[in-house]
Order: structure tokens, then C-alpha cells, then sequence
């Protein structure tokens, strides 16, 4: 598509485009004010039950039996040829004691090969690195782009970086999706995906900036746009099909993860198409 001879106007709805993702962060804002985060237990602690069976029955069915016994939805995964590991958000013995008993009145062959109880210390450590990560990772992030390109570049890139994890957070709180560690490497690559397409998107702005006086910023990065529309569409697609797979076929364990880049995928290309080349028409605009 890089090669036809495309004319989009993409900068003439840079405004509408601009507005549209003001709302949309403002909405994310007020979901995480109001409504939080459903912090799985890597976050908020609780109890981690270890089980063996002769016969070892589906995920499936052991989540649907504990259903009715967790508050909130527990994580339970097959380990070795006979066990199963069930994690769940209550950290009280009562909770746990009535996991084992409602288990062992649906599987008699089950034994109990150990318990652990992960207390709330632990996810306030993983709430810190994540912040820290995030943050670290933006501010090289404005560094190296400042030092490659121009500070204007490097501002209009960690925007739309901003822009993605809250729309990504937002969703997550509308929905009350559980929230587990997979995700913070979710949000880490979601960062990577969205700049990739940035730094392909105004690094031919770049190219072409010689040329800004004759033809104009917003005919510039119209024409960036354009030669790079086929790229643009091509990463996304090649990167959302197996998402989409995952999202569909990758069950619970993966479900924070996969719903995290495909939010990611579609709110990081949306941004480096018009977030990132917007602001930059707006800040050379008002220069």
C-alpha cells in the first residue's frame, strides 16, 4: 500500500482525533478514581493452594466448582502430570479451609500437598516496580528521542505513550477485568508497540523536513502518513490476529495479558496517527 499513490487528509480531523482521546483519558481518569482496579492476587495477596489427584480433572471444572466459595475469581493452573495450583484473592483461613472442603466433597481422590499465604507486603513491592519501570522506561524514552531527533519529537512521542496506558487502564476498570503480573508486561510492550509506530511515523516526518517551509506542516505530515500507511497497517494486523487468538483461545491465565495488547494495539495505532502527528501540527502551528 507504501507504494500507491495515497492522498489522505488525515491532519484536517486532527482536532476531531485530538478530542476524541482527551475524552477518552478523562473517562479512564474518572473509571480509576471511581471504580479502581480488580488487583489479582500478585497485587492484593491471598491464598495459594497446591493439590494432586489420581485423576486430574479439567481447570474448567475445578473453577466452575470453586465459583461459589471466592469472592472474586481465583487462578488455577495444571502443574506436573497430577496437580493443579489454585490462587485466590481471600488471604483468610476460613477461605481457604472451604476451598479444600468443597474440592474434596466433588474429587475424593484429592490431597492437599501445600498451602502458602502471600500477604499484601508483596503487592505493594509489585505496585512500586511497575510504577517505577513505567516511569523509567518514558523518561529514556524522551531522552533518546531528544537526543536522536528534536525535543518537539520526543514530547508528541511519550504523549501518546501516556495516552495508551491510561485508555488501557481505563478499560480494565470499566470492565473489572482481573488484574494479574502478566499485565504490567502487557502495559511494558504496549509502550514498545505504540512508539515503534511513532518513531516509523516522524522519522519520515524528518526526512521530509527540509521541505517544511514550500509545502507546510500539514501537508508534511499528511504526505509522512500516507507513505507510511501500508506499514502502519501491516504491524498492526500481523499483531492483532494472534492477540485476537489469544484473547479468544488463550483462557484466564492469559486473559489480563491478551486484553491488554489488543486494547494496546488499537489504542497505540490510533495514537501515532493522530495524537502524536496532531500535537506536532498544533506546537509547529503555533511556533
Amino acid at each position: 500500500m507504501s507504494r500507491l499513490n495515497l492522498n489522505f487528509d488525515f491532519m484536517s480531523k486532527r482536532k476531531l482525533a485530538l478530542t476524541i482521546s482527551l475524552l477518552l483519558v478523562i473517562a479512564s481518569v474518572v473509571l480509576l478514581l471511581t471504580r479502581g482496579l480488580n488487583l489479582g492476587i500478585d497485587f492484593t495477596g491471598g491464598n495459594v493452594i497446591q493439590a494432586e489427584f489420581e485423576n486430574r480433572p479439567d481447570v474448567a471444572k475445578v473453577r466452575e466448582i470453586i465459583s461459589g466459595i471466592v469472592a472474586k475469581g481465583a487462578m488455577i493452573q495444571n502443574f506436573g502430570d497430577k496437580g493443579i495450583i489454585i490462587r485466590t484473592n481471600e488471604d483468610t483461613e476460613e477461605s481457604r479451609e472451604a476451598v479444600v472442603k468443597v474440592l474434596k466433597d466433588n474429587f475424593s481422590d484429592m490431597t492437599v500437598t501445600g498451602f502458602e499465604k502471600v500477604g499484601p507486603v508483596i503487592g505493594s513491592e509489585l505496585r512500586q516496580q511497575a510504577i517505577i519501570g513505567v516511569t523509567i522506561a518514558l523518561i529514556a524514552i524522551l531522552i533518546y528521542i531528544t537526543l536522536r531527533f528534536q525535543f518537539r519529537f520526543a514530547v508528541v512521542s511519550v504523549v501518546p505513550l501516556v495516552h495508551d496506558v491510561f485508555i488501557a487502564l481505563g478499560f480494565f476498570s470499566l470492565t473489572q477485568m482481573e488484574i494479574s503480573s502478566s499485565f504490567i508486561a502487557a502495559i511494558l510492550t504496549i509502550v514498545g508497540y505504540s512508539l515503534n509506530n511513532t518513531i516509523i511515523i516522524l522519522d519520515r516526518i524528518r526526512e521530509n523536513w527540509g521541505s517544511l517551509s514550500k509545502k507546510g506542516i500539514i501537508n508534511l505530515v499528511n504526505e509522512a502518513l500516507n507513505q507510511t500507511l501500508g506499514r502502519t497497517i501491516n504491524t498492526t494486523l500481523t499483531t492483532l490476529f494472534p492477540v485476537i487468538a489469544l484473547c479468544v483461545w488463550g483462557g484466564p491465565v492469559l486473559m489480563a495479558f491478551s486484553y491488554a495488547m489488543l486494547v494496546g494495539i488499537i489504542a497505540g495505532t490510533w495514537s501515532s496517527m493522530f495524537v502524536a502527528t496532531g500535537l506536532l501540527c498544533e506546537w509547529q502551528g503555533k511556533k
